[in-house]
């Protein structure tokens, strides 16, 4: 809504919007059900790419997929939001990934491993729409509120990933009920979830947020073009959410593979994931809060000094104890990637926003990606203790791209 705030520099306390509080639990109510279908897909998306392909294996590929296109379409998205605004960009998302989730419904009932695939593609329309709608939740926001306003987004993200697994038994329920093999009936729940983030979506963000900040800005005729070399503040803030990113996919992905590997059951493995999942979420808004007081180049900090903990805790600790570790990974993410992302959307002039925050869920996307991928031979040649040591140098990287792109702002070109 304004130029970047600097580090050091008092906040200046503007009244809120109001067409905010509207936006936020628009935001809110369309984060809760996209993160709902998320839940029920992944829930039984590897066992969905086993039966269609028939090689457990290849099981992996579905929540990789669904990533990739989450960060494939983060780009076109968010320069959709910057032509005709958020309404329109987050309204597309949620019928790409409606589209996808209807793919994996007719693909799993016909056993098409050729349909399944690129159907986690584009139900990734549903990832990019939960992390665009974090940057939405800030276009109206005032200085003193940025980090809570984002964290508040975040944080209904809780629901959906607590109640969307619980959902898979119905749902599978529902899919035989209608005469449909197994696994098939929870892409049904997934796609009545995004038609419903659609519906809601299009029909209550008014006025459009995105386009609501820019009324009484001077038009400067094209819009400009984003290049990360000349913000370098925008750039570490990016690496600082990309880092943070790839350290907890990196240790997560394969957490399940060691816990099996010395002999948890099931229960442990079910365990230890939740505490994973309620460190992520549920003390976002503690982070927002943290953000907005004490500053995001300080949040972050926390963050990557909670991952530290987390890593250490992995090394030291029996392997029953392995929620400790977990659910510190969930926090640490939380706290980095709440203010990381707070840093990215204050990090550049209004108009370059967008463009900044499509390619911050790009890099995050392809960092998570990356790490899950190569998680895996990592773990088979130094094993669990060596996967966890591996991450020390991005935790490095986060906490020194949290302090450049804190620092003294450099002169921008004209």
């Amino acid at each position: 809504m304004g130029a970047p705030q600097q580090a050091g520099e008092p906040l200046q306390r503007e009244p809120q919007h109001p067409a905010q509080r509207r936006t936020l639990a628009v935001l809110s109510l369309a984060q809760a059900l996209g993160g709902l279908s998320n839940g029920v897909a992944l829930g039984v998306g590897s066992l969905l790419v086993a039966q269609v392909t028939g090689r457990d294996e290849l099981a992996g590929l579905a929540a990789t997929l669904l990533t990739l296109g989450g960060a494939a379409l983060a780009v076109p998205l968010a320069r959709l939001a910057q032509r005709r605004g958020r309404r329109i960009a987050l309204t597309s998302g949620a019928l790409l990934a409606l589209a996808g989730a209807l793919t994996l419904a007719i693909g799993g009932t016909l056993g098409s491993a050729v349909m399944v695939l690129p159907g986690f593609l584009v139900l990734g329309g549903a990832m990019a729409v939960n992390l665009q709608s974090r940057f939405a939740a800030t276009d109206l926001s005032t200085p003193h509120r940025r980090g809570r306003d984002l964290s508040l987004v975040v944080w209904m993200t809780t629901i959906g990933v607590v109640v969307g697994p619980n959902l898979i038994g119905p749902g599978d329920a529902l899919g035989t009920g209608l005469g449909l093999p197994p696994l098939v009936g929870a892409y049904l729940i997934s796609a009545a979830a995004m038609a419903v983030v659609a519906v809601v979506l299009w029909t209550l963000l008014r006025p459009d947020p995105l386009l609501e900040s820019r009324i009484g800005v001077p038009v400067r005729g094209a819009a400009p073009r984003l290049r990360l070399a000349q913000h370098p503040r925008a750039l570490a803030a990016v690496i600082a959410v990309a880092a943070a990113h790839a350290t907890m996919v990196g240790v997560m992905a394969l957490t399940p593979v060691h816990l099996d590997h010395a002999g948890q059951h099931l229960g442990v493995i079910g365990f230890t994931m939740s505490a994973h999942t309620a460190g992520m979420y549920a003390l976002s808004p503690v982070f927002g809060w943290l953000t907005d007081r004490v500053g995001a180049r300080t949040t972050v900090l926390v963050g990557a000094g909670i991952l530290l903990l987390s890593i250490a805790s992995n090394l030291a600790l029996p392997v029953d104890l392995a929620p400790v570790g977990l659910a510190l990974l969930g926090l640490g993410w939380s706290a980095a990637t709440v203010a990381g992302s707070t840093l990215v959307a204050a990090a550049v002039e209004p108009p370059l926003r967008p463009a900044l925050q499509g390619r911050s869920d790009l890099v995050m996307g392809l960092a998570g990606a990356g790490a899950g991928a190569t998680a895996g031979p990592i773990l088979g040649l130094v094993g669990y203790a060596g996967l966890n040591l591996a991450m020390l140098p991005l935790i490095a990287a986060i906490a020194i791209a949290a302090i450049a792109a804190t620092g003294r702002r450099v002169p921008q070109p004209a």
